[in-house]
């Protein structure tokens, strides 16, 4: 089974959207996401639950965890949204960058425009690598 491992800054927002989408998307057997960041937050943005349960999702158990170059290593994917420079680099770990907005501090109408475009991009990489269900 492979691991993707969605991160971001503050593992509160943007990394939280896409692990919680793939699990959903992704045949369990084949593939599953985690979501981490950089520098955690204490809680996932409070309009990043909602847009998510507007879309099915509920993340209220979710909690922000560091990204470390152990759990890096046990990955076969690393997909960094904006944490840039502060992302640990693997030694042969694939790695893909998508350059999304934080979410943080933005209106619920970006926030779930910033969902769809996670949604999309899970999406593509489900199918694109033979993960799906069925």
């Amino acid at each position: 089974m492979k691991t993707v491992i969605f991160a971001c800054v503050h593992n509160a927002g943007r990394s939280q959207m896409a692990a919680a989408f793939f699990n959903a998307m992704a045949d369990a057997s084949k593939a599953q996401a985690i979501s981490a960041g950089t520098h955690p937050a204490e809680h996932v943005h409070p309009v990043v639950l909602e847009t998510m349960r507007e879309a099915g999702i509920d993340l209220s158990a979710a909690r922000p965890q560091k990204l470390t170059d152990e759990l890096a290593r046990g990955a076969s994917l690393l997909v960094t949204m904006g944490c840039g420079e502060q992302c640990p680099l693997v030694p042969g770990l694939e790695r893909d960058d998508w350059p999304l907005p934080d979410p943080k501090g933005q209106p619920p109408e970006r926030v779930r425009e910033i969902r769809e475009e996670i949604r999309e991009r899970v999406k593509r990489l489900v199918s694109e690598r033979k993960w799906g269900r069925g």
